[in-house]
Formats: C-alpha cells, sequence, structure tokens
C-alpha cells in the first residue's frame, strides 16, 4: 500500500484535552462509550495463556518473560484477556503501560481490560492513540493517589475522558499507516542497535587482545599457566592483584561526622559496557549504611555482589568525597603499575569473565575481595603499560565516539516515532492512502 500524509481540509475546536482543535468529520466520545471494561474471571485450574504487560513491549505471554518477574502458582481469578483487548496497567498507565492483545489469555487483576462496544472501531488506533505523550498527561491528571509512583488510573476516570474518534475507515487507515511507519523506523533502530553493539564488542575485543599480548605482536609468547589467560608476551610477568594493587585501601568508619557529605555510588548505579556511573549526594547520617568504601582518581571498582550484573568502573577523574557500596571492591594499582593500563585490564572481559566464574550462588552470585585479589594481574614493563593505555585510550575513544553518535541517531528515530504517532492519531495530519485522501 502506497502511503502518505497531509493535512485535513477543515478543522473544528475540539471539547477534548488531547489537542485544539481536531478534523472536522472526527467526532469525540468518552472512553466508556467505545470501550466497556472486562471482568470475566478465569475458572478454578484453568490452563489460559499468563500475559503481562511493560510499557516498552506491550501485552506478552508471561512464559516468554520469565526473567521479568515472578511467575503467578495460580491465575485462578484472574480477568480473561481476548486477542483485540486494550490491556491497562492502573498503576502505570500514566508512564505509557497500556497495551493492544495480540494473544487470548488472562491477566492479573491488576490490569483493566477494556474491549470495544461495537465492530465499528479499530482498536490498534485507540491503542496508539493511549500511549502518545499527551495521554500520559491525560492519564496522570486523571490518576488518584498521594505520590507519582503511588498513582492509579481507574476506570471510572479513564471511561470519563473524551478522545477523538475517526470514522472507522480513518481509523483503520491510520492504524495501517502508523504500522508501516513505526516497522520501517523500528528496522532502521534495530539495524543501528546492531551496529553500536558491534562497535562495543570491537572495542572489548580489541582492549582483551591489547591487554594479553601487547602492541608489538612480533615479540615472543609464552604459555602463561592459567588457562583464562593463555599466551602471553615472555618478558611480561605475572603476580596476582593483591600483590600490586591496594584493595579496598580507605574506608569511612563509625567516627565519620553525621554532617559529612558525599557523593555515593551502589550497585545499580554502574554501567559496565559504558565503564560509566552515575552518583547520589548524601550525608552520613541519611547514607545506607553500607556506603563505606572511599574512592579516588585511578581506581577500579568491581562490584562483589550481583556479578551478573558486571558493575565494574574505573574512576578516570578527580574525585571529592567520593564513596562507594561495601559491595564494591575498590582495586588501587600501587607503583610500578599505570593506572590506565590497569584500568584497562581489570575491566577486560578475562578479568571479568573470571570474577562471573569464580562467584557462589545462582540468584544472587556473590565473590569477595580476597578471591579478587587471587587473580593474576598481567605486568608489562611500565613504558609499555603507559604505551598500551595511551593507545587504547586513543582507539576507544574513537569508536565511543562511532557509538555516542549512532546513539544520537536512534534517539532522533524514535523522537521521529513518537511525533509521527501522535500527529497522525490527533488529527494533525491526514493518511492519504493509494492517491486517494481517507
Amino acid at each position: 500500500m502506497n502511503l502518505r500524509s497531509h493535512s485535513y481540509e477543515s478543522y473544528k475546536d475540539s471539547n477534548g484535552e488531547w489537542v485544539d482543535k481536531i478534523p472536522s468529520e472526527w467526532q469525540e466520545k468518552r472512553v466508556k462509550d467505545i470501550f466497556r471494561l472486562v471482568t470475566d474471571k478465569a475458572p478454578v485450574d484453568n490452563d489460559h495463556e499468563l500475559l503481562s504487560l511493560y510499557a516498552s513491549i506491550g501485552v506478552r505471554p508471561r512464559k516468554d518473560l520469565e526473567a521479568r518477574g515472578n511467575k503467578a502458582s495460580s491465575t485462578d481469578g484472574y480477568w480473561v484477556v481476548k486477542k483485540g483487548d486494550i490491556v491497562v496497567n492502573k498503576l502505570l498507565a500514566w508512564m505509557g503501560s497500556v497495551g493492544l492483545s495480540e494473544y487470548d489469555g488472562v491477566t492479573s487483576p491488576a490490569y483493566d481490560v477494556l474491549r470495544k462496544t461495537t465492530q465499528a472501531l479499530d482498536e490498534r488506533y485507540f491503542s496508539y492513540l493511549f500511549r502518545t505523550e499527551i495521554a500520559k498527561q491525560i492519564f496522570k491528571r486523571n490518576s488518584r493517589g498521594i505520590m507519582d509512583m503511588r498513582l492509579r488510573l481507574y476506570f471510572d476516570k479513564l471511561g470519563a475522558i473524551t478522545v477523538p474518534v475517526p470514522p472507522f475507515s480513518t481509523q483503520q487507515a491510520i492504524a495501517t499507516y502508523i504500522d508501516t511507519k513505526t516497522a520501517q523506523i523500528d528496522r532502521q533502530i534495530d539495524l543501528l542497535g546492531q551496529k553500536a553493539t558491534h562497535f562495543g564488542k570491537l572495542k572489548q575485543s580489541l582492549i582483551n587482545e591489547t591487554v594479553t599480548r601487547g602492541l608489538d605482536k612480533s615479540v615472543p609468547m609464552k604459555d602463561s599457566g592459567v588457562t583464562w589467560i593463555g599466551q602471553v608476551p615472555e618478558h611480561w610477568e605475572l603476580k596476582r592483584i593483591k600483590e600490586v594493587c591496594d584493595i579496598n585501601k580507605n574506608t569511612l568508619t563509625e567516627k565519620t561526622p553525621p554532617s559529612y557529605e558525599f557523593d555515593y555510588v551502589d550497585i545499580g548505579s554502574v554501567t559496565y559496557g559504558a565503564r560509566e556511573y552515575t552518583k547520589e549526594r548524601m550525608t552520613f547520617d541519611t547514607a545506607p549504611s553500607r556506603a563505606k568504601r572511599i574512592v579516588q582518581k585511578g581506581d577500579t571498582i568491581i562490584s562483589t555482589v550481583r556479578t551478573y550484573l558486571k558493575a565494574i568502573a574505573t574512576i578516570d577523574t578527580e574525585v571529592v568525597d567520593l564513596i562507594v557500596s561495601t559491595g564494591f571492591a575498590v582495586i588501587s594499582p600501587r607503583k610500578k603499575i599505570a593506572d590506565r593500563y590497569c584500568s584497562y585490564l581489570l575491566t577486560s572481559n578475562c578479568i571479568v569473565d573470571e570474577i562471573c566464574a569464580l562467584s557462589n550462588g545462582v540468584s544472587y552470585p556473590a565473590t569477595n575481595a580476597t578471591v579478587i585479589g587471587d587473580l593474576f594481574f598481567l605486568i608489562p614493563p611500565l613504558a609499555e603499560q603507559v604505551s598500551i593505555g595511551a593507545y587504547l585510550d586513543e582507539k576507544t575513544a574513537q569508536m565511543d565516539h562511532i557509538v555516542v553518535t549512532i546513539s544520537r541517531q536512534i534517539e532522533k528515530l524514535k523522537d521521529l516515532r513518537k511525533a509521527l504517532i501522535n500527529d497522525v492519531v490527533t488529527g494533525k495530519i491526514k493518511v492519504v492512502s493509494e492517491g486517494h485522501a481517507v
């Protein structure tokens, strides 16, 4: 289908909250006039498909998303969902947690299930409408609760909201247009994401190769004697981390004044792939009891709990009063160990993967500073360490720049996607199909 977009011929004032004006041929109706609230309970010992709703991906079978949450022990009494129903998370509707179900199944009573009251209604159009940025604002204003995270959009409020209702054929054309255009945009986003992932892997591969093989590929090699390291340059030394680095060198004590202010980093605040971290300003008397490790420029922080998260980063800039959780081991290079080389080695896959492999536990694998201290550390001559660090700084910066550029392109496409959906479902632009106005 050849799809294009134009403005509508004429507009009229809107009585709703969505836009000031809507196309003249459009109507406005309350949600409860076009959708009914479904409260059909699933029978005892049913075998219906359990469905879950997520703002980012919509309605999906829980079996495909088991890692995202706990499975229900029973679905007796859950709401029955049919293909074409719109599912609304009452608690998170204002954050876009609304989705069109493409499956028959059941879902938690924490959700509302909306079913169209007439066949002359394209639920796809309203699914797109209900997930626009303006919809989030409207849903938030109509939600009840004392704070954002306790807001709930009940059907008595949702049902009373007036929405734009195009003619049925227009709804269909709009939904098909958005399906087509967003699929094209999503393909571009996916390809760019794959490209960014490729450069991320290429960067990590370069780091791994360089910190274990060096810059001169012609030097004689020797067996390191360590399975996960393999061959190394013959003139390199091999020692344990604890022999060349200090671990948890400085720690806050109970004598720290309650008014002492600092920037705090916890496990969940570190992004391994980007080697980035976020921090929160706190005082000693209001901080978590685990806020103890003092960190300085050149230190590498390595998570010892939930090691699968790979919360590992190096402090590359000058910091003042930076404290991290006791869930980190803080590694500080001693003399004759170049900071940048140390950073790249400690955050390389060979070290990170070994830490994960040596962790104990299934749900929350963990290790400790002693285990990390016993890991082997490759030691080239100091001048070579400096050269490796400088080389990797230059090469990884080039790759990081490419990834940043790709990320910006992805964000622009996401913004375009949002704007396109918003403009079409609110009547700012008109879908034209096969050369004829809808």
